[in-house]
């Protein structure tokens, strides 16, 4: 394959290939993030119920969740390179067609194995919307509007997050679980004809194709999903314990060396790692490593420690998460917006990651005595940090990206997007599940047969149950104090994950302090609207 400077991957600006109804293009890629992130919100809330109708076993259903998600992070680094060549209208209306018909076929299989290839099918298609999204932006709008288009793409990653916990309710309990599936096969013709509309009919690149960098493309979508499989499945399976994990790490990061090797001797690399080795970008992909790990304060932690300490449904959770983060990004993203025109994006940075360490800090506060009133604070804060923090993110990475390298580049941002989400949420898993099990073992130390405060303890957790028999009441009054102890470990190790986005979110500020000024151009706040620079 040839390199990024040869794909047709020039600087957005130069837009040598304008669709016909550039605005039907945008809204094509703009509607493919919603409807990724609306599904992957929706299964997982819904997982349980789709176990339940479907008679799929606790670890039929977590392979099933892998097996979505993982195809979709096989094919996404690549597609940035498949539009230069196929062109966008190809690109999008085959996938969505083909996930339309999958998605309305899934509900009515009961054969495992046919489940099982169609999620991979049904991943391989959402792996396909989400990438194409900023070079269709970039080449189809004038500049004026790119920092509002990326706005509508930033904002739907913390909405769908938080609104969709109170809108899979509506599907599962109301139309039925069928509809995590069916909802999107309404959206997905939508956003094919957007595509048909919008997206010029551009003529195939054969000449790419012959010269297309297969190797590295394979040994780099294989290696990741292996790496992905491997860290989803590593909390259930117990990590290098487990012959399953240690395969699928292993075999990641075998493929991964290979294709770095590829990179290395093949005359036209695909997706050289030099591309960010830069200070700026290796800073900003840290950065937003971080941004990654706080915000679980919000998608992981809130709506988890209701679930597990105050046995509260998703009905119960959803209000707080849509009232409270979700509404206020209406306001808070056209003012990061405002912000992004008029000052450094890193001062944008700053703003939102303060607001995730704060919305961590309170969260330390926490007792067993919180209920969803008690976090509207914090998810006030939550929603301020997403609402600045993600897009400040994507406008200082392309304020600091080689245009000539967009190919390279975008490969290694989905691998982020994707892959660093699931570090994420394997840390915090992790974290939550290992100081559990020690504060449940200092508690229990504490817990002694014969000593007075336990005894009165006992005594009273037990009076309730003396009217069924005193055997029974004892055995009763025992399994209620065990799972006090439980419900006092899982708060404080609660307490212990709101710590870590805490200082996930204090490490990101330090690493924007390292981070130097972006070179002037139509990203930076002076020159946004000036002529294209040179570089």
């Amino acid at each position: 394959m040839s390199g990024p400077a040869e794909t047709g991957n020039a600087h957005p600006a130069d837009k040598p290939a304008s669709p016909y109804r550039p605005l039907f293009a945008v809204a094509a890629v703009l509607l493919g993030p919603f409807i990724v992130s609306f599904h992957s919100r929706f299964f997982a809330i819904g997982l349980a119920d789709i176990k339940g109708a479907l008679g799929l076993s606790f670890d039929e259903g977590a392979w099933l969740s892998t097996a979505g998600t993982a195809s979709q992070i096989m094919i996404a680094p690549a597609v940035a390179w498949l539009a230069s060549t196929v062109g966008i209208r190809r690109l999008f209306v085959a996938p969505t067609l083909l996930y339309t018909i999958v998605s309305l076929a899934i509900p009515f299989v009961r054969s495992y194995d046919l489940l099982l290839a169609l999620h991979i099918v049904h991943g391989l298609c959402l792996g396909v919307f989400v990438p194409a999204t900023m070079m269709v932006i970039l080449r189809s709008l004038p500049p004026r509007w790119w920092l509002p288009a990326m706005a509508l793409y930033a904002f739907r990653l913390a909405f769908t997050a938080n609104a969709g916990i109170s809108l899979v309710d509506v599907y599962v309990q109301t139309l039925g679980w069928q509809w995590v599936y069916w909802g999107d096969a309404l959206l997905a013709p939508l956003m094919a004809l957007c595509a048909c509309l919008g997206a010029r009919s551009e003529p195939i690149n054969y000449d790419l194709l012959r010269r297309a960098d297969w190797g590295g493309m394979l040994l780099f979508g294989a290696g990741i999903t292996l790496l992905f499989a491997g860290l989803d499945q590593g909390n259930r399976l117990g990590w290098l314990s487990s012959g399953t994990v240690l395969v699928l790490l292993c075999g990641g990061a075998a493929l991964i060396a290979a294709f770095l090797v590829n990179e290395a001797v093949v005359p036209e690399p695909w997706a050289q790692a030099s591309v960010i080795f830069s200070r700026n970008i290796g800073l900003m992909l840290l950065a937003a490593l971080c941004f990654i790990v706080t915000s679980l304060s919000n998608v992981a932690l809130i709506p988890n420690f209701l679930t597990a300490v105050r046995q509260l449904r998703p009905e119960q959770i959803g209000p707080l998460l849509l009232n409270y983060v979700a509404l206020p990004l209406v306001l808070l993203v056209p003012i990061a917006v405002i912000l992004l025109r008029r000052i450094d994006a890193r001062f944008v940075l700053v703003l939102g990651l303060s607001a995730f360490a704060a919305a961590g800090l309170l969260g330390t506060k926490l007792t067993s005595d919180w209920d969803p009133a008690a976090f509207v604070p914090i998810a006030l804060f939550q929603s301020a940090g997403y609402g600045l923090t993600f897009l400040a993110i994507m406008v200082y990475a392309f304020a600091n990206a080689d245009p000539a390298r967009a190919t390279a580049f975008s490969a290694y941002i989905q691998v982020l997007r994707l892959g660093g989400a699931e570090i994420g949420v394997a840390l915090i898993t992790t974290w939550l599940r290992v100081r559990e099990q020690t504060y449940s073992n200092l508690l229990g130390q504490h817990v002694v047969a014969g000593d007075a405060g336990v005894t009165h303890a006992l005594s009273v957790v037990t009076a309730p149950f003396l009217s069924h028999g005193s055997d029974i009441a004892s055995a009763r009054g025992l399994s209620t104090l065990a799972a006090l102890v439980r419900r006092e470990a899982n708060v404080l190790a609660y307490i212990d994950g709101f710590w870590l986005t805490f200082w996930a979110a204090l490490l990101g500020l330090v690493l924007v302090a390292l981070m130097t000024s972006s070179p002037e151009g139509l990203f930076t706040p002076r020159t946004r609207h000036a002529p294209e620079r040179v570089r």
